[in-house]
């Protein structure tokens, strides 16, 4: 097995054209797994670790630019006031070891039905920004994965960056998991309230063979909340909001959990997380991390 590892993020892409079978490493939280126990063996190692730029973020434009690597523990730290929800998800991520290693980058990369970092994208409308040498694109989170454990990647392009608005109203995660701590899950759910526009974003994850969307579920909630005069929500459009929650689903049976529990507790977490973030938004603050 080649390992590459180059100084520059133009070195790094010109490696990626020249070795289209190279897997990028950055935390190694998974792709070292999958080696060790003789998951994968890839024909090389790309080390994206010494490239600066993609440990680092910024805000242009009104637009969050997170780089790839940029650790969990960083994005928790750093993004928590801007970004809740999914840095409600990062502290889930595995354990603070993990955290301080593992990026949002390699989640994407490693398009785990399972990533705790989706959800929180797709409910917030997120871009991957994907490059090669042929040159830069945006790709929606909604369209990055297409199978399990498969995303829109070319062969020669690697994940620069995640590109995202940051909040302008309340967001929420929720995760269940076998234990408490450490965990992969048995499923996730995600949701983000957009008041300046009257929508409501969610993400579904570990229950399908990609993490997606409720847009069903959304365009109910959308229409039945009371986003001006802020009325106490109904338990019967939290019940139905539940319900269509879990219907977006198609969950499979396996060792952490069945398929008919997977749709209960969807159903459960996006009525709990909707109570939460409109209780935020009736109270005019915005929970942070």
């Amino acid at each position: 097995m080649d390992f590459l590892r180059p100084a520059t993020w133009r070195e790094a892409l010109e490696a990626k054209a020249a070795h289209p079978g190279a897997t990028p490493i950055a935390g190694g939280t998974d792709v070292m797994v999958e080696i060790n126990f003789g998951r994968r063996r890839p024909d090389a190692l790309l080390d994206l670790t010494r490239i600066p730029e993609l440990a680092d973020w910024w805000e242009v434009d009104g637009v969050l630019r997170i780089g790839a690597g940029l650790p969990y523990t960083r994005l928790i730290n750093e993004l928590g006031d801007r970004l809740p929800g999914l840095a409600i998800a990062s502290r889930t991520v595995g354990s603070p070891q993990i955290r301080n290693r593992g990026t949002l980058g390699g989640n994407l990369g490693s398009a785990s039905p399972a990533g705790d970092g989706h959800p929180p994208l797709l409910a917030g409308d997120a871009q991957v920004e994907v490059e090669s040498v042929r040159g830069t694109r945006l790709i929606p989170a909604a369209e990055f994965f297409t199978g399990v454990k498969r995303n829109a990647l070319a062969a020669d392009e690697l994940i620069a960056a995640v590109r995202i608005a940051p909040a302008t109203g309340p967001q929420q995660f929720s995760k269940v998991g076998t234990r408490n701590a450490m965990v992969i899950a048995v499923c996730t759910f995600a949701i983000a309230l957009h008041p300046e526009q009257q929508r409501v974003g969610t993400g579904i994850g570990s229950a399908a063979p990609t993490p997606r969307r409720a847009p069903e579920a959304e365009e109910f909630l959308a229409a039945e909340l009371d986003w001006a005069g802020r009325r106490p929500l109904q338990d019967s459009v939290a019940r139905r909001f539940g319900e269509l929650v879990a219907q977006a689903s198609s969950p499979i049976d396996d060792v952490r959990g069945t398929a008919g529990y997977r749709r209960h507790a969807l159903a459960v977490m996006a009525r709990r997380t909707l109570s939460w973030v409109w209780h935020e938004h009736c109270s005019g603050r915005q929970e942070c991390a």
